[in-house]
């Protein structure tokens, strides 16, 4: 870490709360010796959690109060405007008043994305923020937005997705050109609706904009493009779609597996080859999902996730609060507001 980086956690978030967020937090302490680190949630229960992963005396370890919690079923209402006090709202507020310079959560994600647009408000030029996140493929994997934040979007606002990706590329993975393209039904230009077609046309007129053309959906796992832009419907969809497959492949495995001896034997050799194939295909290793286009950094870990899926996000948040991406967004979309 070559700068000191101070995230702000939702300790009682997600589904599974401070079992999860505690030990991630100590992970990632461990990893990166000049990170800080503030804890939000409930005090004695979190006071508890800390003694219990002996981190209650650490250096780099703050505890902020909060004295409520968004619940995953919550509606949106209920966080933004009854649930003030609440562990998301005010791990978000360190982040608008400059005590941390990112907000890591595993909670609500409609109340997440409210909550943080309210609090932090939206840069220059965005009309509406995108949950990006990475997505593996055959050579490495690619950025894909908006994954279900706006599900109405305008070619407008698939431009702006366009533009926020790809600079959030360039800061993460450091390519300078990263290849843009449009999720569609198809890659010849006369395929998709007139909203699709509207964007490919406002993205082929962006300069600094390496547009790639169409996508389709078994193309993101090809490795061709590096950043996969869609409405949030869409997105969201695909993002279930491609998490429901994953884990139907693992169980179709591990049943034929275990059908008989012979299997089980030809498992064991196999077994080298299913863990590497596991590494690649760990959703865990993929966790946390940006919020981009905000004034300020939130990353969203799913809400299921354990531990290393946690630990997976806080570096998220980490590598973009050193490369700034926000400050790199307000960049790239400076031109378009221009124009």
């Amino acid at each position: 870490m070559s700068a000191v980086v101070t995230l702000a956690v939702d300790a009682m978030g997600g589904d599974h709360g401070l079992p999860v967020t505690v030990p991630a937090v100590a992970r990632i302490l461990a990893r990166h010796p000049d990170l800080h680190v503030i804890m939000v949630g409930e005090p004695s229960a979190l006071a508890a959690a800390l003694k219990k992963e002996k981190l209650d005396d650490h250096p780099r370890l703050a505890l902020t109060p909060a004295s409520e919690v968004v619940a995953m079923d919550d509606p949106v209402a209920v966080a933004l405007r009854q649930k003030k006090d609440s562990s998301m709202r005010v791990a978000i507020n360190q982040v608008k008043e400059g005590r941390a310079l990112a907000a890591v959560s595993a909670g609500n994600t409609g109340a997440l994305m409210a909550v943080s647009r309210f609090v932090l408000k939206t840069l220059p030029g965005v009309d509406r923020p995108a949950i990006c996140t990475a997505i593996p493929t055959a050579k490495g994997h690619c950025h894909m937005l908006d994954l279900g934040a706006n599900v109405d979007s305008e070619p407008k606002h698939l431009l702006q997705f366009a533009l926020m990706g790809q600079a959030v590329v360039r800061a993460v993975d450091g390519l300078s050109a990263p290849r843009v393209a449009l999720l569609n039904i198809g890659e010849e230009d006369i395929k998709g609706n007139e909203q699709i077609k509207e964007a490919a046309t406002l993205m082929q007129q962006a300069a600094d904009l390496n547009y790639a053309g169409f996508v389709e959906g078994n193309g993101i796992f090809v490795g061709d493009v590096d950043v996969v832009v869609c409405d949030g419907f869409v997105g969201n969809v695909s993002l279930k779609t491609m998490e429901g497959a994953a884990s139907m492949i693992g169980g179709m495995i591990r049943e034929e597996a275990g059908r008989s001896l012979l299997r089980k034997l030809s498992g064991l050799f196999a077994l080298p080859l299913l863990r590497g194939l596991k590494h690649r295909l760990d959703p865990e290793r993929y966790n946390g999902a940006s919020l981009v286009g905000l004034n300020g950094i939130v990353v969203k870990s799913h809400g299921g996730t354990g531990v290393e899926g946690f630990v997976s996000a806080l570096e998220v948040a980490v590598l973009e609060a050193e490369r700034n991406v926000p400050a790199l967004i307000r960049d790239a979309l400076a031109p378009a507001e221009t124009s």
